[in-house]
Order: structure tokens, then C-alpha cells, then sequence
């Protein structure tokens, strides 16, 4: 009965992500770009401008923090294994897709980020906004934003949990003390109790957490990755050839769709990324920022930094090791065997710290959108005993994650992130037009030399917000 389970799971997985969900991602990305005049590349100095501007509070969250947290659910395991995955069963091509999602997901990122900060609410502690408040504001449709909470709430909060779960533990596999019957309920049991112990310290705490380790993650990795480049930077020209020969290789991706580089790498950059899914908006809502238009910015940078710096140096490390990818490396053992030529024994350990960092603050991302989506379901942040509750049924899917099957989780983890892509991409094309107005504002107020503050009336908008009055 469980396979059985596991067969429907990844067949309406294919479906979705071979027809419905490549033309949506593609088709808005495209759409955005070139309404805003190709932004992204346009304003990729403003992005790091944005970063730095300090929030009008004293305990109110910075540009800075909510890019943290935001970074904290896209930099995550997904980087390492989902990189490794998609090279090793949908080939060199898969690269070149993940860097194309990124390149236009970029625009949709941007979008829904400044319609988060347009119609953001004042909570009890700060700033709460994302896809659900812009649907019930915005599209007047409660239903639709109480749907969307509710499958963001399973994607974050079960299925990329789980997944991020296991994904840690399978690291350890290479390991002589590794039981493949015991090890992941054990691994699985100490992640949890670690991430328990953050989420009773509520949503600050999970901000001043993310804000420390993101950084030195993110650069710690990038310089073991850089520096196994770089020893073999002879073959790194083969390699981007390589690369583009295969993403073009349209015989050998028709003939097997579903199990092309181009699905492989769609879906990859999708859950790593996380562009027009609709959770990082929740993050971009909680800043405090004069301008919309900036924290936008800040997001847009977030997606930048997630695929074409960390992925792309996952790519890279794999690639130029000499390593030849196949199906039975895939995950964390063709990582770690491509560490292995140039570190020994101390690159699997390498990969296996990494992991755990990596894990943990996307579990930390994670949960921080649960708890907003928690918050705008019930109108107010929830009692103490709901509070203990939801910590406990994390801990416990964390744990659970660890020992199930990998096939299963990644399409379970598909399915609900696709879910809310369908919901929140056709939101962003209605109400993107007040984005597009916000981005004109800020970029009109900018070349005139003005401060780019922001008040609703500059740009007509039709709705009561809070934020902007």
C-alpha cells in the first residue's frame, strides 16, 4: 500500500512539473523581465545598496535580517544534494537550467517581494505581509489567501523539513559507524531537539540565529568549492561546453521528458531558489524599509546568491573533480567523493559540517514562514499552548523526515512547493501592476536626486494598507 502511495505521488509529480508548472515559472519570468526593463541586471549595484539601509526602529527587522532569513530557506540542502541530483540524473544540461530559472525567476522574485511590502500589516512585534495578505487585500479573496497559508504550512513546515532532514542524515552514510536501520532515527532525533530548542525562543530568535550562521555557511562553502575549481581550472572550459551542449540537446530531452536535464534542472532550481513560490515574500514583509521598491531589491539579490553563487559552486566543485556523475553518486556521495580528491578523509567531514549548518538554518527559514502563516490564519499570534504544540509536530516531522524514502520526499516536496507556485504566480500577474508603478516611482525619485521614501497615494493604490499611509 505504501508503494503504491509513493507510485501516485511521483506520477502527479511528472505531470505537474513536465507541463503545468514549466509553462507558469517560464511564461512569468519571461512576462517580468521584460516589464521591468530586464531590472535584475539593470539594478544589480542598487540590490547591495539596499542591503545596508538601517530600519527606523530601534527593534524593528533590517533589510539585512529579513535577507538573512529569506537566504536561511533558500541556502539549504538543496545546494549540496539537490545540486548533486540533478547532474547526476538529468546530466551536465541540468546547470544551465537552474542558472535560466534563477536569471528570470530573479524579475518574479523582485515582484512578489515589493507587493509584500505594499500590503504588510503591523503585528504585536513587528511587520508581518506576504502572499496570503496581497490575495485577501489585493484579490479580495480570503478563501484563496487562506488556501495558499495552508499549503505553505505543509510545504515548510512538513514537506521541506522532512526532506532537509534526511538529506542530513544520508551525509553520514559513508560512515563506518553507519547503520542504515538505526543511524537516520538517531540523526533525525538529535536535529530535532537542536531546532526544538531554537523554535521555543519564537520568531526573533530564529531571526538572530539565521543572521550569524547564513554568513559563514555560505563562505565556508563557497571557498572549499572555489578552491577544488580552481585546482582543476584546466578543465573547467570542457565543462561550461559540456554544459550548454546538453541543455540544447532537445532529441535526448523530448525523448525522456520527465527525466530530462531540463526537468531536473526546473525543479532543482525551483526548490533551491524558491522564485514565485511564494515563501520568501513572508521574510521581505517583515523589514522596515521607506521604499517598497528596496526590499524587492534585497530579495531579488537573496536569489541571486542562492543559484548562480552557491549552486553554481556545487556545479563546479562536482564537475571539475574529474568525478563522473551517475545515478548511483547521486546526493551526497558524489559531493563528497568530489571533496575527497583534493581534501582525503577531511572532505566528506567537510561536507557532513557543512550539511548540518546548511540543514539547520533552512529548518530555522522554514519554520519562520510556518509561524507567519500561523499568525495570519488566526489573526493573531497564537496562545502558548497552540505555540508548544506546533514546536512539538516540527520536532516530530524532522524526525520522521530522516528515516523515509528519498524518491518520496523530494516528489511530496514538489508537489505542495508547485501547489503554492499556482497559486501565488497568477496573484503576482494581477497585482503586478503596482509593483511595476512602485519600481517606477522609486527609480523616477532616484534619478531626480530625491530620498526614494514611499507613501500608497504615489502610486494610486486602491487598497488599505497598513504600512504606507
Amino acid at each position: 500500500m505504501f508503494e503504491s502511495f509513493e507510485n501516485i505521488v511521483v506520477q502527479v509529480n511528472d505531470v505537474l512539473y513536465s507541463y503545468v508548472l514549466i509553462l507558469l515559472l517560464v511564461s512569468g519570468g519571461v512576462y517580468f523581465t521584460l516589464r521591468t526593463r530586464f531590472m535584475q541586471f539593470r539594478l544589480f549595484l542598487e540590490q547591495f545598496r539596499c542591503v545596508t539601509e538601517k530600519p527606523a526602529g530601534e527593534n524593528e527587522t533590517s533589510s539585512f535580517q529579513a535577507l538573512m532569513v529569506s537566504t536561511a530557506s533558500r541556502v539549504g540542502t538543496g545546494n549540496i544534494i539537490g545540486v548533486s541530483t540533478a547532474i547526476c540524473l538529468g546530466g551536465y544540461g541540468a546547470v544551465f537550467w537552474m542558472w535560466l530559472i534563477a536569471l528570470l525567476g530573479g524579475a518574479t522574485a523582485f515582484i512578489e517581494s515589493t507587493l509584500a511590502q505594499l500590503y504588510k500589516r503591523r503585528g504585536p512585534d513587528g511587520w508581518y505581509g506576504g502572499p496570503a495578505y496581497y490575495i485577501e487585500t489585493g484579490l479580495r479573496s480570503k478563501p484563496l489567501a487562506v488556501l495558499f497559508s495552508v499549503c505553505l504550512i505543509l510545504t515548510y513546515g512538513f514537506g521541506f523539513n522532512m526532506l532537509a532532514s534526511f538529506n542530513l542524515q544520508s551525509t553520514f552514510s559513508s560512515y563506518p559507524f553507519y547503520d542504515a536501520r538505526w543511524s537516520p532515527w538517531i540523526i533525525g532525533a538529535v536535529l530535532a531537539v537542536l531546532v526544538g530548542y531554537c523554535l521555543f525562543g519564537g520568531g526573533k530568535r530564529i531571526i538572530r540565529v539565521t543572521s550569524v550562521l547564513v554568513p559563514f555557511m555560505g563562505l565556508a562553502y563557497i571557498a572549499a568549492a572555489a578552491y577544488v575549481t580552481l585546482l582543476n581550472i584546466s578543465l573547467l572550459p570542457g565543462i561550461l561546453s559540456q554544459i550548454f551542449r546538453d541543455a540544447f540537446d532537445f532529441p535526448a530531452i523530448f525523448g525522456g521528458f520527465s527525466g530530462s536535464c531540463l526537468m531536473f534542472g526546473i525543479r532543482r532550481g525551483l526548490y533551491s531558489n524558491e522564485a514565485g513560490v511564494g515563501s520568501a515574500p513572508n521574510a521581505a514583509a517583515s523589514a522596515d524599509v521607506s521604499h517598497p521598491v528596496k526590499q524587492g531589491l534585497v530579495q531579488l539579490l537573496s536569489v541571486f546568491i542562492d543559484t548562480l553563487l552557491v549552486c553554481s559552486a556545487t556545479a563546479f566543485m562536482c564537475l571539475c573533480s574529474g568525478i563522473e556523475p551517475s545515478k548511483l553518486l547521486s546526493g551526497a556521495p558524489y559531493v563528497q567523493e568530489s571533496l575527497r580528491t583534493v581534501f582525503g578523509s577531511f572532505g566528506p567531514i567537510f561536507i557532513t559540517s557543512a550539511m548540518i549548518l546548511f540543514a539547520f538554518t533552512t529548518l530555522l527559514g522554514n519554520l519562520y514562514y510556518v509561524d507567519q502563516s500561523i499568525f495570519f490564519l488566526l489573526g493573531r499570534k497564537p496562545g502558548k499552548s497552540l505555540s508548544r504544540t506546533v514546536c512539538l509536530l516540527a520536532s516530530f516531522v524532522i524526525f520522521l523526515g530522516a528515516g523515509l524514502s528519498a524518491d518520496l520526499l523530494w516528489s511530496l516536496a514538489d508537489i505542495t512547493m508547485g501547489a503554492m507556485a499556482l497559486i501565488n504566480i497568477p496573484a503576482i500577474v494581477i497585482l503586478g501592476k503596482y509593483a511595476l508603478k512602485a519600481l517606477r516611482d522609486y527609480e523616477e525619485k532616484i534619478r531626480d536626486g530625491k530620498t526614494p521614501d514611499f507613501r500608497a497615494e504615489d502610486i494610486h493604490l486602491p487598497h488599505d494598507v497598513d504600512g504606507w499611509k
